[in-house]
């Protein structure tokens, strides 16, 4: 299932939201990502029309069972690419994260696979 990038964006901000405060408004995630309210009501609607979210008009946001998948998944690449750039280019952590952000979009499957065989090869916890 092939998303954008911005699309991707709007999930992991919306997982990383919820995983903290259990749900999302879209006020929360117009301050995190840095853009207006009516870009995430515009956004709401894509995604909700996707499957990808629960939307309630000036409730809470959450994500359903395929979009949770989906924005797990995108996190795990952030963090595994993050964790790769920092421990095998020596980057500080703030760099490599804001690095993994732009990267994880279009990275190929088998390229998250021979970054995860790298950080075990070298012990390095990624879980």
């Amino acid at each position: 299932m092939a998303n954008n990038e911005s699309m991707e964006m709007y999930l992991e901000t919306i997982f990383l939201i919820e995983k903290n405060h259990g749900h999302a408004h879209n006020v929360d995630v117009a301050k995190e990502l840095g853009v207006s309210k009516a870009s995430v009501s515009k956004a709401m609607k894509t995604l909700k029309a996707k499957g990808y979210v629960s939307n309630e008009t000036y409730g809470t946001i959450t994500l359903t069972d395929e979009g949770r998948k989906i924005s797990e998944r995108i996190f795990r690449n952030h963090k595994l690419i993050s964790l790769f750039l920092e421990h095998s280019l020596e980057l500080q952590t703030e760099e490599a994260s804001e690095n993994a952000c732009k990267i994880e979009h279009v990275l190929s499957e088998n390229m998250v696979k021979a970054i995860q065989k790298y950080l075990t090869k070298n012990n390095i916890s990624f879980e």
